[in-house]
């Protein structure tokens, strides 16, 4: 009783302070007599092209996270479409693009799934870079593991045993679709 009678007097004494500092402070932000100077417009930059093109992408091979990948690996891929910009063509239609495996991430406790990052893409005839990179995920169980994970806390061992419980590998097959966004310069 003692403690509910204190905490209600706190929040008695607490609320006409935080009103009358909040009151100084949305008089702060008015802009009222307060002199605006023009913000700086950069007019070297062109605001009509963004100069960004999606690169349709599918693996020739399948790609699996728990099999014979490696950082550093080469993996070839088809362009099921030709992608142009103006009068440039960037690829071709069914032109192979290459890509290094950049970084494996396994997958870990508590449902965390696996990751490749690929880049350095380039054409195969021309070595045009394209894009920058592509991270691929795993099946993701954690927004399943943690919820249970914190129900069964309350019993002692068994709120750990969900650590146990591994996320999903990386498998991209062959009609799946990636997309790789290429800047013009």
């Amino acid at each position: 009783m003692n403690k509910i009678f204190s905490l209600l007097l706190f929040f008695l004494l607490l609320y006409p302070c935080s009103f009358a500092q909040m009151n100084d402070f949305i008089v702060d932000l008015t802009l009222k007599d307060k002199n605006l100077e023009k913000p700086f417009v950069n007019l070297n930059y062109d605001y009509e092209n963004s100069g960004y093109v999606p690169i349709k992408l599918k693996p020739i091979d399948e790609i699996k996270s728990e099999k014979d990948i490696f950082e550093g690996q080469i993996i070839k891929f088809i362009a099921p479409e030709g992608v142009s910009f103006g009068t440039q063509i960037i690829v071709r239609k069914n032109q192979i693009i290459t890509a290094k495996v950049e970084t494996i991430i396994p997958n870990g406790m508590n449902g965390i799934p696996a990751s490749i990052i690929l880049g350095d893409f380039q054409t195969e005839d021309s070595k045009q870079k394209l894009g920058n990179t592509i991270e691929i995920f795993g099946l993701d169980l954690s927004l399943l593991v943690f919820p249970i994970k914190w129900a069964l806390t309350p019993l002692p061992p068994t709120g750990s045993l969900t650590n146990f419980i591994k996320g999903g590998h990386v498998k991209i097959k062959k009609n799946k679709e990636l997309t790789l966004i290429h800047r013009i310069k």
